[in-house]
């Protein structure tokens, strides 16, 4: 009697023992005071350029498609995202949901952000979002040169070394990054075959948009892009915004497809996420973008 229960009680064990995951435990956490492991980003690297147009660092966070290297040949759509430091980790979830319920193509995303220890993000991008310099704003008015270090730098190194298509390109920006886009579009529109700017700051420097808007229509009445512009419903911008969306709709630009949002009880951040999704998929749908 003693082997029996002995025998049923070691089987019972090892029965237990299956159920739980296996008979030796993984280790869940290390050990006290050791640091943990950092959540990583998967399909993901990160390249380092330097701007001689701004003088600084930047890092470029670039999510390639989940079967690159399984087509050599082949060639993808490009979103240039700013603000990465926030943001690209929000965009891969959306892009990988798009892309699993087929509403947009492979791309790769190209995140754009700052190199360095510890970079002050809200002080560079002020610096580098911006058009032209305002007092309320030190160090601002770099975007002439944020945009040539975007063509002649960042633009060229991704089309080199990935497998891009020079004419499927999408900047995305949103609050200054938005006003960068708006400047990019008027600024040099060919460069990029499609513009997503949430919650645009339209009122900078007293109106900079409507005033460099207005101006390029007294030259152009032909605007062959996809543009897609969000806005927060609950935030100060939303006014604004509205306004300057109008003012395009009156324009009647040739070749230009034009939709926008009013993302339903979200603030200026919350908006992001919604607006970001709607933007891929109607700058990626059908039309400019092959798939």
């Amino acid at each position: 009697m003693n082997h029996n229960y002995s025998f049923v009680f070691l089987f019972t064990s090892i029965l237990l023992s299956l159920a739980a995951g296996g008979c030796k435990p993984v280790n869940p956490t290390p050990g006290v005071g050791a640091p943990y492991p950092e959540v990583h980003v998967p399909r993901s690297e990160i390249r380092q350029l330097h701007s001689s147009e701004t003088g600084r660092d930047y890092e470029l966070y670039i999510r390639l498609p989940d079967e690159y290297e399984k087509y050599p040949k082949a060639k993808y759509p490009v979103l240039y995202l700013l603000d990465a430091q926030w943001d690209f980790k929000m965009m891969d979830s959306i892009y990988g949901s798009l892309k699993y319920d087929g509403f947009i193509p492979e791309v790769i995303i190209v995140g754009i952000t700052y190199a360095g220890d510890k970079p002050d993000y809200e002080t560079l991008r002020a610096k580098d979002f911006t058009p032209v310099y305002t007092g309320n704003v030190p160090g601002s008015g770099d975007a002439p040169k944020f945009l040539a270090f975007l063509k002649d730098k960042v633009i060229p190194f991704v089309e080199t070394n990935y497998q891009a298509r020079p004419t499927e390109r999408v900047l995305m920006g949103h609050s200054y990054g938005g006003l960068f886009t708006l400047y990019a579009l008027f600024t040099e529109p060919s460069l990029f075959s499609g513009y997503v700017s949430g919650s645009p700051v339209t009122v900078y420097d007293t109106d900079f948009s409507f005033k460099q808007e207005e101006a390029f229509f007294e030259q152009h009445k032909e605007l062959t892009t996809r543009l897609y512009i969000f806005v927060g419903e609950k935030e100060s911008l939303l006014y604004p915004v509205t306004r300057f969306v109008n003012v395009l709709k009156s324009r009647d630009y040739k070749g230009l497809e034009l939709e926008t949002r009013v993302i339903e009880g979200e603030r200026h951040s919350s908006s992001k996420t919604e607006g970001f999704n709607r933007g891929m998929r109607f700058v990626f749908s059908n039309g400019i973008f092959s798939q």
